[in-house]
């Protein structure tokens, strides 16, 4: 008899008491409010991440931008005309010194 309540009573069994742990952590009632609450906080970081990334991003691209040499120096390439372009301006720089 003690076997068997030291089996089931102290976690002799493996993962039995970790599997207790985890439902009462995960069990938590959340009502509608808080669903809500929490999924638009979720919603407004992501957004918020998203808009950094673009930032830094188009601030990249404006860098990339600025070395390129642009005959219409007021004429600003679209994001696909810039990798494109630099693309091509490395791919003959290259070509130029190969050749030299």
């Amino acid at each position: 008899m003690p076997a068997e309540a030291a089996g089931s009573g102290d976690g002799a069994e493996p993962g039995a008491p970790r599997e207790r742990r985890r439902r009462r952590g995960r069990a938590r009632a959340r009502t509608e409010a808080l669903l809500h609450t929490l999924k638009r906080s979720r919603r407004v970081k992501a957004n918020d991440r998203e808009r950094n990334r673009m930032h830094h991003l188009n601030a990249a691209l404006d860098e990339l931008r600025s070395v390129l040499p642009t005959f219409p120096d007021d004429t600003k390439l679209t994001k696909i005309e810039t990798l494109r372009f630099a693309y091509n301006y490395i791919w003959a720089l290259s070509e130029t010194l190969r050749l030299a």
